[in-house]
């Protein structure tokens, strides 16, 4: 079965344009009927949905919220009858209600082939066998990896979150070629395949890692461990799961599905729309999703479009990876920090690995930052603890303390790594 279903030449440029606003002049009208969320914020905002026909009419919709989607559980933005929805995925809630996302059969055929297209981008065939370690159930992981991998006609080996020994027993046995995880999980197997001494008896050649932020450092490390190419994939549970974007083998941004979603670039502060190549909040909008079609969605990461074409020749567009979220950064002595600047400063210090854990603590009104830092064996601690402090400053423009700590003792996770711990709400 084709994985595109459609011309990779017609998205780019002028083409996929007029064919974003073509779906557009469709989308609106659509949900101003079916939804009564939209209907409600459409009529609210004062605007036609017969008025929305191009990209730049588009500026004047508002923002669509997580908060607003917590506000519509469980169902309260589904925009078909009840007896078109075959599914629904659900994000973790771990900070509120969770947000339940309902899918038509279309919704999930088109996103087995947005899938399917992240599995091509990275070399997968259908003569691979594909380890997926994400968890199924009403997380959207484990089952966009296998629904992907199945319409690409690879191989699956389901195994699902955790138990380590069967994961590395099957990834040994099944002779896997790829690796699904998220990079914390990629991490934990890569060192206990070294310390196992099972590198010579693994077949793996590529990995496929999302679900949260990780950097170049942590990506060598992963790579010279497996002896794999890694490819970092994107997505979130409101628009599809995983699988609307992924980087090529360029490695110079994430390749994303431009004849399905569109993204656009906003200030966070202002909600101000950026041009291409400026840093700021991805806002998406989905063209073509049934069940639960969003207008401009406000992700929450801070990244930007790529102007510039891929040396890979896939014309679809490139957006840069993920700096961070804007609710996972940290606001120090009147700087913001994200992730991702750490990720850069570990690049930058010789004898540091990619492991960090960041505690804030606030004594007396002083806000102070301790890093920890997992040290490479035979780099000597204080000396790699003077140059990271250092370059902490000049990268991030901040003064911290820093810790190297040995290799291995930060705890590692089977899902996704805590690397942020503020204590500054504590009870002095």
């Amino acid at each position: 079965m084709a994985v595109n279903q459609s011309s990779p030449e017609l998205f780019a440029g002028e083409a996929v344009r007029e064919h974003q606003e073509r779906l557009l002049c469709e989308l609106v009208p659509r949900l101003y009927e079916r939804s009564p969320f939209y209907r409600r914020k459409l009529r609210e905002a004062g605007i036609d949905p017969r008025e929305i026909r191009t990209l730049d009419d588009l500026a004047y919709v508002p923002f669509t919220t997580k908060d607003e989607l917590r506000e519509g559980y469980p169902l309260g933005l589904m925009a078909v009858p009840e007896e078109e929805v075959v599914r629904i995925h659900s994000s973790s809630g771990t900070t509120g209600k969770p947000v339940i996302v309902p899918y038509t059969a279309r919704d999930v055929e088109i996103w087995s082939i947005l899938f399917a297209r992240c599995y091509a981008m990275a070399g997968v065939t259908a003569w691979d066998r594909v380890q997926i370690t994400p968890g199924y159930g009403l997380w959207t992981a484990g089952i966009g990896f296998q629904a992907g991998a199945e319409r690409l006609g690879a191989m699956v080996v389901p195994m699902g979150p955790g138990n380590t020994e069967k994961q590395l027993q099957m990834m040994v046995d099944m002779r896997s070629t790829v690796l699904t995880a998220t990079s914390s999980y990629a991490l934990l197997l890569a060192e206990e395949i070294t310390r196992r001494g099972l590198r010579e008896h693994i077949h793996l050649r590529c990995g496929i890692f999302g679900s949260e932020r990780w950097g170049s450092r942590m990506r060598a490390r992963i790579e010279e461990m497996l002896g794999i190419e890694s490819f970092d994939i994107y997505g979130l549970t409101e628009v599809y799961g995983p699988g609307i974007a992924i980087d090529c083998p360029a490695h110079v941004g994430l390749h994303y599905w431009s004849d399905h979603l569109l993204f656009e670039i906003i200030d966070p502060a202002t909600g101000k729309r950026l041009p291409p190549g400026a840093e700021g909040e991805l806002v998406i909008t989905t063209l073509t999703k049934e069940g639960m079609p969003l207008l401009r969605y406000r992700t929450r990461d801070i990244t930007c479009l790529i102007p510039d074409p891929c040396p890979c020749g896939n014309p679809y567009p490139l957006m840069s990876r993920v700096l961070g979220r804007s609710d996972d950064m940290i606001k120090f002595k009147g700087v913001n920090i994200f992730p991702g600047q750490i990720d850069h400063v570990l690049k930058k210090t010789p004898g540091v690995s990619s492991e960090y854990r960041i505690i804030l603590t606030r004594e007396q009104g002083r806000d102070s930052m301790l890093i920890r830092v997992e040290g490479e064996p035979g780099a000597t601690p204080a000396d790699v603890a003077v140059l990271f402090r250092k370059n902490v400053k000049v990268y991030i423009g901040v003064t911290v303390d820093v810790e190297i700590v040995p290799y291995g003792s930060l705890p590692r996770s089977e899902k996704k790594t805590k690397r942020i711990i503020d204590r500054r709400d504590d009870l002095e």
